[in-house]
């Protein structure tokens, strides 16, 4: 647990954009609870485990945001939260992919465990204050982050091939998504590395990642949704 560096409006930026990403986590979960029934019975689970998800990091959101506002940054929970909802991320697009039974068994048990690893791994660089350290668990890290993005990246291709219309393009704006909001972390990881000691590097971090976190769940979550609503209406 860090003592917040932070003044003025560096201070106030991250303290609203905390705030707001807590908002937003509590709302979409609330959201996805009214939507379970409005899709067919076979991707209920997927839109499940998406208020699951934001529902999880409303909470942790809640107490970074605490925290924050006493003047302690506890990255742990950001790490915890992680930890929890990257596996259920993967979980819920393997279900409203339409991924047949045995094969999505093969998946998760592939994907889960490196995405346990690549949480697990990143945590002692985030927490370090030494550069050397920060550089060799980000390397380490990157090794199933890359290998999980390649994975789900193909899958989404192979499911995008076989579908057509609102499903297909669902599908697609879904992987942009993924791609583009994954690849924020890794860069607002090594923020520190460069000046640890200046208050821009830190916002644009704070910023960084909470803004990333909102478009990989609760953004992501109504992609999901919008994938099973276009099933469940070309299955009608």
């Amino acid at each position: 647990m860090n003592e917040v560096m932070l003044t003025g409006d560096s201070y106030t930026l991250v303290y609203n954009v905390l705030s707001f990403g807590t908002a937003v986590m509590l709302g979409a979960f609330v959201y996805f609870l009214t939507q379970i029934n409005s899709v067919s019975k076979a991707y209920r689970s997927g839109v499940a485990v998406s208020a699951i998800v934001v529902g999880i990091a409303g909470y942790h959101y809640f107490r970074i945001f605490s925290g924050f506002a006493n003047g302690e940054m506890n990255e742990g929970y950001r790490y915890a939260d992680w930890l929890i909802t990257v596996p259920l991320l993967v979980i819920e697009l393997l279900i409203v992919l339409g991924v047949a039974p045995a094969a999505r068994k093969k998946l998760m048990q592939r994907l889960v465990p490196a995405t346990v690893a690549m949480i697990a791994l990143g945590y002692p660089g985030e927490v370090s204050t030494e550069s050397g350290t920060k550089w060799l668990w980000w390397v380490l890290a990157m090794i199933p982050f890359v290998y999980i993005l390649w994975v789900l990246n193909g899958e989404l291709k192979a499911a995008s091939s076989r579908e057509s219309g609102a499903v297909s393009s669902a599908i697609k704006n879904a992987t942009i998504v993924l791609l583009v909001t994954w690849c924020v972390y890794p860069i607002a990881y090594l923020f520190p590395v460069f000046d640890d000691t200046s208050e821009t590097l830190e916002v644009i971090r704070q910023v960084g990642y909470t803004i990333a976190d909102i478009t990989a769940k609760a953004l992501y979550g109504l992609m999901i949704l919008g994938i099973a609503k276009a099933r469940t209406a070309q299955e009608n």
